[in-house]
């Protein structure tokens, strides 16, 4: 049982930022907020890192995704971080 509780939590994890993503820019569509499609990106990023991550421990155990999967937080991050900065100066 407890085999299969971690890569559920991580599917969940991914199905749940994709989701986020996917709201995210349905609601930028709408109202063309830049903040929502800054968030939006970085929520897909985040879901990539997230499937990575799926793919680096349940798929592929014997490969090391640790640095794609860094790059790809990294990514979602700094792009968060340069859409609050972006909008704040507007």
């Amino acid at each position: 049982m407890s085999q299969y509780f971690a890569p559920a939590v991580y599917l969940l994890c991914f199905l749940t930022s994709t989701i986020c993503a996917v709201m995210l820019g349905r609601s930028f569509h709408r109202t063309r907020t830049k903040l929502l499609f800054w968030s939006a990106l970085c929520f897909l990023l985040l879901a990539i890192n997230n499937l990575l991550l799926v793919l680096d421990l349940v798929v592929f155990p014997t490969a090391d995704l640790a640095l794609p999967r860094g790059l790809v937080s990294l990514a979602a991050v700094v792009t968060l971080l340069f859409g609050f900065i972006w909008d704040a100066e507007e």
